[in-house]
């Protein structure tokens, strides 16, 4: 008798144990909140490792746009790195805002991750129309 009942436990606990790297989750076809957690979580990290590429080459031509002009209009990698650190602020903001529709619950991380991930994905875009001086837009 307590051999089944702690097998019945032991499947409990593996049950409801959350996504590792090694599970295989379909991020297509989410079906429980761990799931939708943990594909929320890897989307944000897509679109973070973006905007690190992004932010490397807009760097590149706010240092070169300053090399370009005389020492008393030069400013454009300091303002760069200025809205930047001032977006960073207002992302985790408004992002640990939007958790509170969820606040305590399980659902809570999927909606930060998919905050981050949203306007994560917006900031990358400015700074794509940065680097290219607004065309594509």
């Amino acid at each position: 008798m307590r051999f089944w009942l702690v097998a019945m436990l032991l499947l409990a606990v593996v049950s409801a144990a959350p996504a590792t790297a090694q599970d295989e989750v379909d991020c297509n076809n989410q079906m429980a909140q761990q799931d939708m957690n943990y594909c929320a979580a890897k989307d944000y990290e897509a679109a973070d490792a973006e905007l690190n590429t992004v932010w490397k080459q807009a760097r590149t031509v706010a240092k070169d746009l300053d090399a370009e002009l005389s020492d008393d209009l030069k400013g454009a990698d300091k303002a760069l790195l200025a809205g930047q650190r001032g977006w960073i602020t207002y992302r985790d903001g408004q992002c640990e805002l939007a958790g509170f529709e969820a606040r305590g619950g399980s659902m809570e991380p999927m909606l930060v991750s998919g905050c981050l991930a949203d306007l994560t994905r917006k900031r990358t875009k400015e700074l794509k129309q940065f680097i290219t001086g607004g065309e594509g837009q």
